[in-house]
């Protein structure tokens, strides 16, 4: 069967002020695709699923959903009431289930009676709407959102964003736009979120850097470069193939059209006179060659090999360290003495007390009990989540010399601020324009820059993933992997996790004060954790065996389910003393047989023979079924 197209883009273009952002682009994504859009921050990813989903306009071009096609929209910048509960949120929407669930409590509020209330509730059963709640608490409970009566206002941002990705999954709409659904989720929830939108027949449109997420999910991936749409039809592994040939081939093309360029070029110059309306179509050839030999192809950022600063013997220990919240105890006894080029993973679940660890590091809180000693050598550099935050009046170039005018690199060179703005894929364009007005992708990259240029030797890095493309973030993850002095990191980003760390912390495990260190990578860790569980399930299968075992009922032979009564004793003993008798009579009458003539006493001889052998042989079977059971 044909699937149909359920999405139309046509020459759609978008441009801020002199910034073009896309430039009529067109695709079309079919039913059950399961389409990942990346490109670099700044290219307007956002704005391409706002202007798909009707909520910005585009400059030009068209987008058409096919007939009947529901889609929801999971948004980066959220808009919910903050006076709502969770529970009211989850009600905000259009979905029939939603629609059919106002309309009976209106027909209910109502007083209506008869077909129009019958009409409200053969609704409710069609659309499954008594099980709505049900539904959103087994979700909201995989989001770790428990109370469904809480104010919206009270949440944190990461709270406020899983509630909204709940709300999409459940008006399980035909077409489904996200973008970066991972982020602020725990990598528990990550990996149930990945389960599920893989089992779900919802066509999906997504923008993410999770690149395990990439892998695992989805099958073509749209990659948006220099206002250009190109389109793979694979996951990541195959995009990274095939995005590799198309440059190293694009590449090519730009290499022969500087050299055929060379050669145009020395005609123009040689034959001025050559200029006329017959040599038009030549010069003008000229000019699409210069065009494409003058191309630059875009190059990755963060090339950097900065000088950390000298780190000496003693670097940061911790020693028997305590925190708690309120009367909660999130962790304690947590000793550790860093090693020179340490790094180390934390994971737990959100809430689970990660980010006070860092801050116990960083120096920033002071624990509940024990104590943290610093190496007087130690340079912190510190990536948190709220860095993206820089004074309202700055330019961009302002945000790095804030810090330093130049950094010194190896071999003695030095880079100035634009020029670092460069290496960050900040065209000098860019350099004066203000903060605010960039992406939220570019503000984290401008944040990194910040946090490198201090020259740290011990980095802690809190969720520096989110918001970065999958561009930049794999030439941070090149630029860690040189970095000689010590890293600490939280991320929900698994690939990010696996190429960087030696071994994982996990934070409250099966709800543990104590801080659990786990050799090599996160995969590694996934590994050993499932083994594990699979050990102490097999240990509980066995112990619940034997237990069953020890209270099942003793086995009796000859299927009795008791031992001798008082009666079957003096039977049992009566027997023991006329079977020896039934025996001697036996004996005797065979014996007399033997010499007997007499033909009626040899018949009257047989008949009580043949009576005694019977009653013999019943107390001989009744003596052993009563003696099995004595």
């Amino acid at each position: 069967m044909e699937k149909r197209n359920m999405l139309s883009v046509e020459d759609l273009t978008k441009t801020y002020g002199e910034r073009t952002l896309f430039e009529r682009l067109t695709f079309g994504v079919q039913e059950g695709e399961r389409v990942a859009l990346v490109a670099r921050n700044g290219s307007g990813k956002s704005t391409l699923l706002r202007a798909i989903s009707g909520q910005e306009p585009a400059d030009d071009g068209r987008v058409v959903f096919s007939s009947g096609v529901r889609h929801a929209h999971l948004r980066q910048d959220l808009e919910l009431e903050a006076g709502a509960t969770i529970l009211d949120t989850l009600y905000i929407g259009d979905s029939p289930t939603v629609q059919a669930m106002r309309a009976y409590e209106r027909a209910l509020a109502e007083g209506h009676e008869g077909d129009d209330l019958q009409r409200a509730y053969d609704a409710m059963d069609a659309q499954e709407g008594w099980n709505f709640e049900a539904r959103a608490r087994e979700i909201l409970g995989k989001l770790n959102l428990h109370d469904l009566q809480r104010p919206v206002g009270q949440l944190s941002g990461g709270e406020k964003r899983r509630v909204a990705l709940a709300q999409v999954l459940l008006e399980s709409p035909d077409f489904l736009i996200l973008d970066e659904p991972t982020n602020h989720l725990d990598l528990d929830m990550i990996a149930w979120l990945e389960q599920r939108l893989a089992s779900m027949g919802t066509t999906l449109l997504m923008v993410t850097h999770d690149r395990y997420f990439l892998e695992n999910v989805c099958d073509r991936i749209l990659e948006l470069e220099d206002h250009t749409l190109h389109s793979y039809h694979g996951n990541f592994s195959y995009f990274l193939e095939k995005r590799a040939e198309r440059r190293a081939n694009a590449q090519a093309v730009q290499e022969r059209a500087r050299s055929h360029m060379k050669r145009e070029l020395e005609w123009v110059r040689a034959t001025p006179s050559a200029r006329t309306t017959k040599s038009k179509s030549r010069l003008d050839r000229f000019q699409d060659l210069k065009k494409a030999a003058a191309k630059r192809l875009q190059e990755d950022p963060l090339h950097l090999t900065v000088i950390p600063e000298r780190l000496g013997g003693k670097v940061v220990e911790l020693h028997k360290v305590k925190r708690a919240f309120d009367e909660r105890v999130l962790f304690e006894g947590l000793t550790h003495h860093f090693k020179r080029g340490e790094r180390i993973g934390l994971v737990g679940q959100n809430g689970s007390g990660k980010s006070s660890l860092l801050q116990l590091i960083l120096g920033l809180a002071e624990p509940d009990a024990g104590k943290v000693v610093v190496g007087e050598t130690v340079v912190f550099g510190h990536y948190n989540q709220e860095g993206g935050q820089f004074n309202p009046d700055w330019k961009v170039i302002d945000a790095v010399r804030d810090i330093a005018d130049w950094i010194p690199l190896k071999g003695g060179a030095k880079l100035t601020a634009a020029q670092l703005l460069e290496r960050f894929l900040f065209p000098h364009a860019m350099h004066h324009q203000h903060i605010q007005l960039l992406s939220g992708g570019e503000r984290k990259r401008l944040h990194l820059l910040r946090v490198l240029m201090r020259n740290p030797n011990f980095l802690v890095m809190d969720e520096p993933t989110n918001d970065l493309d999958i561009f930049t973030l794999s030439v941070l993850e090149e630029f860690l992997m040189d970095f000689s002095g010590c890293l600490v990191v939280v991320s929900h980003d698994r690939y990010f996790m696996d190429k960087l760390v030696d071994h994982v912390w996990v934070v409250a495990e099966d709800g543990a004060t104590s801080i659990r260190d786990y050799p090599g990578n996160y995969s590694q860790y996934r590994a050993a954790r499932a083994e594990s569980q699979k050990r102490a399930q097999a240990e509980k299968a066995a112990i619940a065996a034997a237990a069953k075992a020890a209270d099942a009922p003793v086995e009796v032979r000859g299927d009795y389910s008791q031992r001798l009564s008082y009666k079957e004793k003096l039977e049992f003993e009566a027997l023991d003393k006329a079977i020896p008798k039934l025996e001697a009579r036996r004996n005797e009458l065979s014996a007399a047989l033997q010499g007997e003539q007499d033909l009626d006493t040899l018949t009257r001889l047989g008949e009580e023979l043949g009576q005694v052998a019977e009653e013999l042989e019943e107390a001989e079977m009744r003596w052993l079924e009563l003696s099995e059971r004595s």
